[in-house]
Order: C-alpha cells, then sequence, then structure tokens
C-alpha cells in the first residue's frame, strides 16, 4: 500500500497545473506580448486550420489533375454504355465521338492503375502514424507537424519532373512519400490541442481546426479547376500548391510553440487561464510510456477506431473520387468539375462551426452529455452522408440533383468534427497524440482500399458501377456507426491517468506507468512558487 500511496502523492502535486521553465522575457517579447492582443490559441487554432488546408491541397490535387495526365489510347476498342449521360467535351450532334484530350498527358493508366496511385499516398500516410505521434509527446507538436509538412510541400513541388522522369511507378513511389510527410499531421495537432484547449471549448476549437480540410478541398479543387482549364500544363497544380506549403511553413515557425508553456510572448493572463483549465499536464505524461496495455483493451478505443473506419471509407470515396465521378460519369468539363466538387467541401466546413457550436452549447447547458454529444454527431455524419450518396448515384445524369445530394452528404458529415473527431481528447488529454496515432493508422487502411476497390468496380465508370461502388460504401458508413453508438464514452480513461484513477478491478496485465518519480515533486513545488512570484 504503501509504495502505491507514493506515486499517488506525487501525481496529486504533478496534477497542479504545471509548466516548464518559462522562456527569459527581453525587450522584444515584451514587445510582441503588448501587441498581440488575439489569445494565442486562437492563433494556434488558425494556423491549425491553414496547416490541415495545406495538406489536404497537397493530398487531394492529384485527384483532379490525374484526369488531365492520362493519355487516352484511341487504338483500343471504345465501351459503349446506352445510360452515359452528355458531355460538355463531346459532340453528340455527330456519330463520331471527339474526345478532348490534354496535350500534356504522359500516360495510358488504366482505372485499377489510377485507383493504385491514388492509393499510394495512404500507405505513407499509415506507416507514420504511431512514430508521429511518438516524436509530438517527446519533443512537441511543433516541428513534428511543421517538419513533416515542409517535406509534403517539397515532394508536391518535384511530381511533375519525378513523374515525366519515372512515370507511374515513380510517382506512386512519390506519393508514398507525401503521405509519410503528413502522417504526423494529426497526431501532433491532437497533441497541441490537449495542451492548448479547454474541455469546453474542444467542439469549437476542433471544427476550427479540422475544418481546414474543407478548405483545403475547396481551395485544391478549385484552383486545380482553374489551373487546368483551357488545356494548361497540369504541372502547375504542383508547383502552385507546393509553393503554399512552403509558405506556410515559414509563417508556422515564427507564429506557434508546442505548449503555452513555451511560448515567449503569450499573455500571462492567457497563460493562467490554461494551466488552471486545461487537463493535461506538461510534466508526467511525457516521462511515462505509454500505456498501450490499457488503450488496446479499451472499449472506447475501438468503438472511435471503427467510426473512424467507417468516416475514411465514406470521406476517401468522396475526396478521391467525386472528381472523377463528375468528369467520367456527369461528363462535366474540368473547369466546372473543378468548381462543383469544391461545393460540397465548403457545405461540410459551413456545418462543421454549426455542429461544434451547437454541441457545446448543449454540453454547457447540461442538454446532454458529452458523450451524447459524441454520439448524436458522429451519427449524422454517417448515416446522413451514406442515405445522400444512393440516392446521387439513383438521380442518373440529373446533374443538379446528384450535386445537391453530394452537397447535403458532406454537409451532414460536418457533424463527425464535434462528434469523434475530439473523441480522442476526451478519452486520453495526456495520450492523445498516441490514441490518434492508433486511430488513424488503422482508418488510413480506408484510404488505401476505397480507391483501388473502387478502380476495380469501375473498369469503365459507368453509372451502374459506380452505385455498386456506393451501395458499399452506404454498408460501411452505417455498419461501423452502430458499433462506436454501443460501446462509445466521453470520460477520460483510467489508463490515460493510471495515478489517479488506478487500476480496474480484476486488472491482470502488469504496471502500465512507472512505479516512481524522482525529483519530480521537488520541481512541481519551486514551478508554483516561480508562478506565484509572477
Amino acid at each position: 500500500m504503501e509504495d502505491r500511496d507514493g506515486p499517488a502523492q506525487a501525481h496529486k502535486l504533478l496534477g497542479q497545473k504545471t509548466r516548464v521553465t518559462r522562456p527569459v522575457d527581453n525587450a522584444l517579447t515584451r514587445t510582441l506580448r503588448s501587441c498581440c492582443f488575439i489569445p494565442q490559441r486562437y492563433i494556434l487554432g488558425v494556423m491549425g486550420l491553414l496547416g490541415v488546408c495545406n495538406a489536404y491541397t497537397m493530398r487531394v490535387c492529384l485527384n483532379l489533375a490525374i484526369t488531365q495526365m492520362v493519355r487516352v489510347n484511341k487504338t483500343k476498342q471504345v465501351y459503349v454504355d446506352e445510360f452515359a449521360c452528355p458531355s460538355d467535351d463531346v459532340d453528340v450532334t455527330n456519330t463520331t465521338s471527339v474526345v478532348v484530350e490534354n496535350p500534356y498527358a504522359i500516360g495510358e493508366w488504366d482505372q485499377a492503375t489510377q485507383g493504385l496511385i491514388l492509393s499510394g499516398f495512404y500507405y505513407g500516410y499509415a506507416a507514420t502514424q504511431v512514430p508521429g505521434g511518438y516524436f509530438a509527446e517527446k519533443v512537441g507538436g511543433k516541428w513534428t507537424l511543421g517538419l513533416g509538412l515542409l517535406s509534403t510541400a517539397l515532394f508536391t513541388f518535384l511530381t511533375p519532373i519525378v513523374t515525366r522522369a519515372g512515370g507511374a511507378t515513380w510517382l506512386f513511389i512519390l506519393r508514398i512519400l507525401q503521405g509519410m510527410g503528413e502522417g504526423p499531421t494529426m497526431p501532433a495537432l491532437m497533441i497541441m490541442l490537449a495542451r492548448w484547449v479547454p474541455p469546453h471549448e474542444r467542439s469549437f476549437q476542433g471544427a476550427l481546426v479540422f475544418g481546414g480540410a474543407q478548405i483545403g478541398n475547396i481551395f485544391g479543387s478549385f484552383m486545380s479547376g482553374i489551373l487546368l482549364s483551357e488545356g494548361r500544363d497540369w504541372a502547375y497544380v504542383f508547383y502552385f500548391f507546393g509553393g503554399f506549403g512552403i509558405l506556410w511553413f515559414i509563417l508556422w515557425s515564427l507564429l506557434c510553440y508546442s505548449t503555452p508553456n513555451t511560448h515567449p510572448y503569450i499573455s500571462k493572463k492567457e497563460l493562467t487561464y490554461l494551466n488552471n483549465n486545461v487537463t493535461t499536464a506538461d510534466s508526467h505524461g511525457a516521462k511515462d510510456p505509454v500505456p498501450w496495455k490499457g488503450i488496446l483493451r479499451s472499449a472506447p478505443v475501438w468503438a472511435l477506431v471503427w467510426a473512424a473506419v467507417g468516416h475514411d471509407w465514406g470521406y476517401y470515396t468522396m475526396v478521391t473520387d467525386l472528381p472523377k465521378y463528375s468528369h467520367d460519369v456527369l461528363k462535366f468539363n474540368i473547369a466546372t468539375t473543378g468548381t462543383l466538387t469544391a461545393l460540397p467541401y465548403m457545405a461540410m466546413w459551413l456545418c462543421s462551426f454549426l455542429f461544434g457550436f451547437v454541441c457545446d452549447l448543449c454540453i454547457k447547458k447540461g442538454w446532454h452529455t458529452i458523450k451524447t454529444g459524441r454520439i448524436i454527431h458522429t451519427t449524422i455524419a454517417a448515416t446522413g452522408p451514406a442515405i445522400c450518396i444512393i440516392l446521387a448515384s439513383y438521380a442518373g445524369c440529373d446533374r443538379t440533383a446528384a450535386m445537391v445530394y453530394f452537397v447535403l452528404s458532406l454537409a451532414l458529415m460536418g457533424g463527425f468534427y464535434s462528434g469523434m473527431k475530439v473523441n480522442a481528447l476526451d478519452l486520453a488529454p495526456n495520450y492523445a497524440g498516441s490514441l490518434t496515432s492508433l486511430v488513424n493508422t488503422t482508418s488510413t487502411f480506408a484510404g488505401i482500399v476505397t480507391p483501388y476497390l473502387i478502380g476495380l468496380m469501375t473498369p469503365n465508370s459507368t453509372l451502374q458501377e459506380w452505385r455498386g461502388a456506393f451501395w458499399v460504401c452506404f454498408a460501411v458508413l452505417v455498419g461501423t456507426n452502430v458499433v462506436y453508438c454501443i460501446w462509445a464514452d466521453g470520460k477520460q480513461q483510467w489508463w490515460d491517468d493510471v495515478r489517479q484513477y488506478g487500476y480496474p478491478p480484476g486488472w491482470k496485465h502488469g504496471p502500465i506507468i512507472r512505479e516512481t518519480i524522482p525529483d519530480e515533486v521537488e520541481a512541481v513545488q519551486l514551478t508554483r512558487k516561480e508562478d506565484q512570484k509572477e
């Protein structure tokens, strides 16, 4: 008993809101602090939004560009689809169809090859999730995220050169490397939000930061459509978005820091507020090993994993293949495809703020618990889109109806950010990065499987083939949501803070934390005295 009381007493002191040694003030930091009237957690939110936006523009720009990179093989027998929609680029008054081909096209890649290339990103993305979460927890999220996205920006910028030199094989390898750079993005951001955002602000801040994905999809699709229109070289897309990523990295390096306590010019008022309200401590969580024994035996964790798999399956179906569906099935020209593909993501972005505001309000008012809020918004974000994409496929060649259903589908998917996306912060504020890396690594296999599977299911890219692919997506979205509704939770789990909650009854799997904390209690007391002097 005495052995357990020691760590428990130590954690009682460590549980006080602690901080690392503050950077020494100088004239520059005092000037910057006086000029920065916007709270630093909101600056982090905006830069995080732009970072996620940057990540997604580099992720999705190939989805539209690939339609102009592929050369049509006119010697092959053309598949005739009697249900094909009329095309903006085909002269239907003549019995001989004239295919408008980009003069910069470089490869004759079939649908399966295109699907494999599009899925290549997610192989690398899955590989660096867990290492990214580990490094972010050990060295901080700022440089883990920043350097990862910088590498992706450089690879994006080099895409035209590499592809023209090595064709589909080199492009596939390059996409894997781009994915590896982006792998740490979500774990690092989760760790930074866990240290910067109080619990009652998480739904809105989560919608703000992760809504950058929709800004990226909007910006990426819209700008890609413009850059690719009128027969322009598809290489401009990659030069533009690679340069955008490099600019973001410069701003991120200057403005953002891993924790409030290492920020040199955060106001003392905001620092005190965050140290008193953020539920994670800076010191002990970084020194204890990640409690994988507890995480892997946690039902709420696996419920979260299943929900993420379902969401990513539906989301990647839309992100990766909506441009192809609009161009190949609905027969929009490339400029219109870029514009219309952006509309659903704009709806998702706007609705994510609405859902986030409503969820935070209901939790503050006590109208429902955190758990209930996460389940409600996750269900909206899964079953709503599942129904809408089926309706879109049965709209046939009615372009207006199909696009309305696609827009409504992603608008409802905006509930994802105030639902299961921020649930990792509820379950494990101290190990949000590791938990997020586990969830993202598993769910990213949906990003690997989905483009390739759809490529196999739609070899001729007909409406009937796409309808079957959408029915598979429906089943995955609804089925995984049922699992989440049964086992989800909204409370901090015992394994995230064993010294406070202890081990559950009947635990037979050994300790998951260090048994002693040498010199840490004294260090905490000294830090608290310094705070009181300030």
